[in-house]
């Protein structure tokens, strides 16, 4: 099965190296074309640009001023101009869209989109344009049907300021529409700006999950200490460790390093961090009582944790061969999913913050203590009634690209 052919020409006006959180313009079109599933990239050369050293370890052909005409499978053929940036969602759609075969559909100044038996017409239309505009050239012959291919999810180069403006739109694009209310209004302002200064870097997204939870647990560490600031100062970093744990997401977005791993280390390091500070208040509590009890309300908060992060990892994280993974505590869309979604959120260590300013953090630690098995069980009545629900046998899953999984 043809999954489409992508064709990036060249236009005036805009560098296809220019530089976006560390990664090139074309280079970025061109690793969202095969996120978004394309059987073949091309891309034109620009004068003046090597743009081959930069996709070297991509799947994408160069197409140079004298090379013949490419041999295009009959299909859909997407023809995106390079000044634009495009996310993967909208090149998916734009090849997956319902075409009226043998007819144009334009986005103009920035993508086409034909469903054609016969490719050579068009092929012969991009290189023999003689430097015109590549969609002006194609309406002009083949008569677009419609300007419908318009999307939130592409930015287009029109003014020497865009670049600025397109990494600011890049960044806004990671902010996901579930988050809670201190995560989209507090957290993502400070890990955006760190990542934007890190994307340009050789830091990782593996390595800034490390970062993160070394943070976290010198943050669970000072629970431990008998100052009286540090119950307040370990509680800031394990906040600082929230908002740097959202980093290695960007990061690894920003430069199309999603990884099973990556997704694994991220969930297990931040339940890791939890652990450690639910345990050191439990040990400092019963230090300061001489008694043996505010153990076992750790060990409560513990096994809560760890038992909810075995379920969530086992139901939603285990049966897919790579990253990224998916984010959430439940696949179900129902209003019980969405509350146990919403509970996940870490809004909650602002609370941690604000008792631990007031030598209160006990009662962070008995409130979770009777919370996190509460949370564990109301995940297990989710995940049993997801079984109830599933498909007969023999039924088709799709995913969320369409793919058939069984």
């Amino acid at each position: 099965m043809n999954e489409g052919t992508l064709w990036i020409a060249a236009a005036t006006g805009v560098d296809p190296g220019t530089p976006l959180l560390g990664l090139p313009l074309v280079l970025r079109s061109v690793l969202a074309a095969e996120r978004a599933g394309f059987a073949r990239i091309l891309v034109e050369e620009t004068a003046g640009r090597d743009v081959a050293a930069g996709l070297s370890r991509t799947r994408a052909e160069i197409l140079r001023g004298g090379d013949p005409e490419p041999d295009i499978a009959p299909g859909r053929l997407v023809i995106l101009t390079s000044r634009v940036l495009p996310q993967v969602r909208w090149l998916k759609e734009l090849r997956r869209i319902p075409a009226e075969p043998e007819r144009l559909e334009t986005d103009p100044g920035c993508a086409a989109v034909l469903e054609t038996r016969d490719p050579s017409a068009a092929v012969a239309v991009l290189r023999g344009r003689g430097g015109q505009d590549a969609l002006e050239s194609l309406s002009a012959r083949l008569a677009p049907v419609g300007t419908g291919l318009s999307s939130p999810d592409r930015f287009e180069f029109q003014s020497p300021a865009d670049p600025r403006r397109a990494e600011d739109w890049l960044l806004s694009s990671l902010i996901k529409d579930n988050e809670g209310f201190m995560s989209r209004h507090v957290e993502r302002k400070i890990s955006l700006a760190v990542s934007r200064r890190l994307a340009s870097t050789r830091v990782t997204p593996n390595a800034m999950t490390l970062v993160s939870v070394a943070v976290g647990l010198v943050g669970a560490a000072l629970f431990l200490s008998p100052r009286s600031g540090a119950p307040l100062a370990g509680a800031l970093l394990v906040l600082a460790h929230s908002i740097l744990d959202g980093c290695d997401g960007e990061l690894a977005r920003l430069k199309f390093q999603e990884s099973r791993f990556g997704g694994v280390l991220d969930f297990w390091g931040d339940n890791v961090v939890h652990c450690a500070f639910f345990s050191t208040i439990a040990i400092a509590w019963a230090r300061a009582a001489g008694e043996g009890w505010p153990l076992i309300l750790g060990a409560a908060a513990v096994l809560g944790t760890i038992a909810s992060a075995g379920l969530v990892y086992r139901s939603t994280m285990t049966g897919i061969a790579e990253g990224p993974l998916f984010t959430s505590v439940s696949r179900s869309q129902t209003a019980f999913a969405r509350l146990a979604d919403a509970l996940a959120r870490r809004d909650f260590l602002y609370l941690l913050v604000l008792l631990s300013a007031f030598h209160r953090e006990r009662w962070f630690l008995a409130l979770a203590s009777a919370g996190s098995p509460v949370y564990f069980l109301l995940l297990a009545a989710l995940a049993r009634g997801q079984r109830r629900s599933r498909p007969a046998v023999g039924a088709v899953r799709v995913d969320n690209s369409g793919r058939s999984l069984s």
